[in-house]
């Protein structure tokens, strides 16, 4: 039985998964603009966070990467932003099943219900001080989540350790992967 969460990730997804069409706008740069999305996942304008989030919301439906710079884009203007790490940040998950298959549905710090499927973009990057791989998630049009601590312990919660092969050594690392969709993905080793 699916949980509640995830039915109702799943519905908010369908109803409300479209973003315009920003790929296929290309005005002219306006020049830049004192917009800075923080590495804890804040919007910050001209050094204020920005409090209203259906005002985060509408600017992360307009934002584009080129390769690596960030710029809001409507049909008319192109401001080139500031983002210190991944425009987004993953901070709920759920499980459930589709088509009798495990699923995950990972949402964003902006409304985004992103499904883990078998051609999501997803990888391990270091990440802060220490450097320790953290999962990034694909939102869409290259434009990617890394994975929150507290969503991270639940995923490590619902892993498949997979054992790597031994020689005998007590010391040898472990994988661990999730699992959605039918397809492993990693979430690092122990």
């Amino acid at each position: 039985m699916a949980e509640p969460l995830f039915e109702h990730l799943e519905k908010l997804r369908d109803e409300f998964s479209g973003h315009p069409p920003v790929h296929k706008w290309d005005p002219d740069l306006c020049g830049d603009m004192d917009l800075t999305i923080r590495r804890d996942g804040t919007w910050v304008h001209e050094g204020t966070e920005i409090q209203r989030e259906a005002l985060v919301r509408l600017f992360a439906s307009i934002l584009r990467r080129e390769g690596d710079e960030y710029f809001l884009v409507t049909p008319v203007e192109k401001w080139r932003i500031h983002v210190e790490d991944v425009p987004f940040l993953v901070n709920q998950v759920a499980r459930g099943k589709r088509n009798g298959t495990d699923l995950l549905l990972f949402t964003t710090n902006t409304g985004d219900v992103v499904p883990l499927v078998r051609d999501s973009g997803w990888s391990l990057r270091p990440f802060g001080k220490t450097g320790q791989p953290v999962p990034y998630i694909e939102v869409r049009d290259d434009l990617w989540a890394r994975v929150s601590r507290d969503v991270y312990y639940q995923l490590v919660d619902w892993a498949i350790d997979e054992s790597k092969p031994t020689t005998g050594d007590a010391s040898a690392a472990s994988d661990i992967d999730i699992v959605s969709d039918g397809e492993r993905f990693p979430l690092g080793s122990y």
